[in-house]
């Protein structure tokens, strides 16, 4: 018998992602279609080089029943061939953020625990295509700049690059009618996630009501041509990234162990370079990624482009109680005092 055309497209692309992976892998599983096709997939493709797969799904106890849901998911991810199966119940707080990216955060933080605790180097997370078109329509009207047209990075690592969690997403190139088409033609009964389908939710929105009429007026393919925007501004932004974070790294230089960045250095950088360096920089010190705007970064800039800015107690405070000022010819950080 012929393989299902779908379930050959999810393996395929999970067969590529596990071309460098060190035995074992993690495989993030919500229980929707997308994250069981990817733990099947996963699990064939892993078996087949010897390597080990943990399943993990996280609880976050925002709906009533998740708890019995996780249970579920973990008999789904053992009957799909996980070597071993791991849930995990998360406090979300929302602390300043949207619950949404609340969730995530606390999300990505106990994927890599585990991933630490197990062993592991790679987790695989099941967003498709489909994900991809909508955190870019969201990113445009949110006016956010090239980095969040670039949508999600296909890999990424949390903490150190050479010792940190890789997360990779193999299925940016499959679509959600693929990942549920190969959920059916292998007999698996995927979650409905109630938030999907909520129009309080500004993705549900995205994904009910704006990518369908952009589909029927504009013709079909606008998913995909969105995914591969993507593609080509993550190119443009991962390079003048590098660019910024030499340039910072320049400023850094000469500071005689003082935390700073020299002003001549930044001041000749072109803008595009400049407000990536300087956002950089404030993450460095600590500002909050989440709140960082690009109005906190021109503000910063202006300490830098703006000569009467030298006197001291100019200052720009920001999102995670850090406050960016002049001292000279030295752009420097310090925590924000607290007002008694």
């Amino acid at each position: 018998m012929a393989l299902d055309p779908a379930v050959a497209a999810v393996r395929r692309t999970v067969r590529r992602a596990l071309v460098d992976v060190i035995d074992p892998v993690v495989v993030a599983c919500s229980g929707g279609a997308d994250s069981l096709a990817l733990l099947s997939a996963t699990a064939f493709e892993a078996h087949k080089n010897g390597l080990h797969v943990l399943g993990v799904t996280v609880d976050h106890g925002l709906q009533d029943g998740s708890a019995e849901q996780a249970a579920r998911v973990v008999q789904q991810m053992a009957g799909l061939g996980a070597d071993e199966t791991v849930t995990v119940t998360v406090s979300v707080t929302a602390s300043g953020q949207g619950p949404e990216a609340a969730a995530r955060e606390a999300r990505y933080a106990v994927l890599e625990e585990v991933a630490q605790r197990s062993g592991a180097g790679t987790v695989l997370l099941g967003h498709t295509l489909d994900d991809q078109a909508e955190t870019v329509l969201l990113g445009l009207t949110r006016g956010s700049g090239g980095r969040s047209l670039a949508g999600m990075r296909r890999r990424f690592h949390l903490g150190d690059e050479e010792r940190g969690t890789c997360f990779e997403r193999p299925l940016l190139d499959v679509t959600r009618a693929q990942t549920e088409a190969a959920c059916r033609a292998e007999g698996v009964e995927w979650w409905q996630d109630p938030h999907n389908e909520d129009p309080r939710f500004t993705r549900s929105r995205v994904r009910h009501r704006v990518l369908p009429v952009l589909e029927e007026e504009l013709g079909p393919g606008v998913a995909r041509a969105l995914a591969r925007t993507a593609d080509l501004l993550r190119m443009d932004v991962d390079a003048l990234d590098d660019l910024a974070a030499q340039a910072l790294d320049e400023a850094r230089a000469g500071t005689d162990g003082q935390e700073g960045f020299g002003i001549q250095g930044l001041e000749q950088l072109e803008q595009a370079i400049l407000f990536r360096a300087l956002r950089s920089a404030a993450l460095e010190a600590g500002a909050r990624a989440s709140e960082l705007f690009y109005e906190h970064v021109l503000a910063v800039s202006g300490l830098v482009l703006d000569p009467e800015s030298s006197v001291r107690h100019k200052q720009v405070q920001l999102p995670g109680h850090v406050t960016a000022y002049r001292d000279g010819d030295w752009l420097r950080f310090r925590p924000t005092a607290v007002s008694g």
